[in-house]
């Protein structure tokens, strides 16, 4: 059985461990993510190489970023630029196959209601370190969790045309 195409995989909280996001981002391409979007507090502007691989297909896969408040948002975007990350902050919004996805770090809550107020099929956030996906006022808010300092590593593969979300673990090495 192949994997569905076209999902979105989210991660956050990487806080400069390479080893581990590299693992959570092979995870997620092998779950058949063919977009990825990071949602802050990578800590080490180098990490960003981690991010960039390329689909089951072998076509790149796009990422967005945002900066999270452990980041140093002018040394994010200049990484991003260098190796074609998109770069949102404090927030951003895209639309994948169909469905408005918004996303922030977490850590502003005027922006996390900004966000909210635009009615996104998706609204993704970080900085709790703790995995979510509830629905508020209408608007399916997620967290995928964290890759440092949570009690379980989580990342999570949305299929838009589904709706569904899956959180995965990611082990230690």
């Amino acid at each position: 059985m192949s994997t569905p195409s076209n999902r979105v995989g989210l991660l956050s909280d990487s806080h400069g461990r390479r080893e581990r996001t590299a693992r959570a981002v092979e995870v997620l391409r092998r779950a058949g993510a063919t977009l990825l979007i990071h949602l802050g507090d990578v800590e080490d502007p180098e990490l960003l190489e981690e991010l960039l691989v390329a689909d089951l297909d072998g076509r790149p896969i796009p990422v967005h970023l945002v900066a999270g408040n452990m980041d140093d948002p002018a040394e994010l975007r200049a990484a991003s630029e260098r190796l074609g990350i998109r770069f949102h902050h404090p927030g951003g919004e895209i639309v994948a196959w169909g469905k408005r996805i918004a996303f922030t770090h977490g850590d502003r809550d005027g922006e996390l209601r900004r966000l909210h107020a635009s009615r996104p099929d998706l609204l993704a956030h970080g900085h709790t370190h703790v995995a979510a996906d509830q629905v508020v006022d209408g608007v399916r808010i997620v967290n995928p969790g964290a890759l440092h300092r949570a009690r379980r590593y989580t990342v999570a593969v949305f299929e838009p045309a589904t709706g569904v979300l899956e959180t995965i673990e990611i082990p230690d090495a």
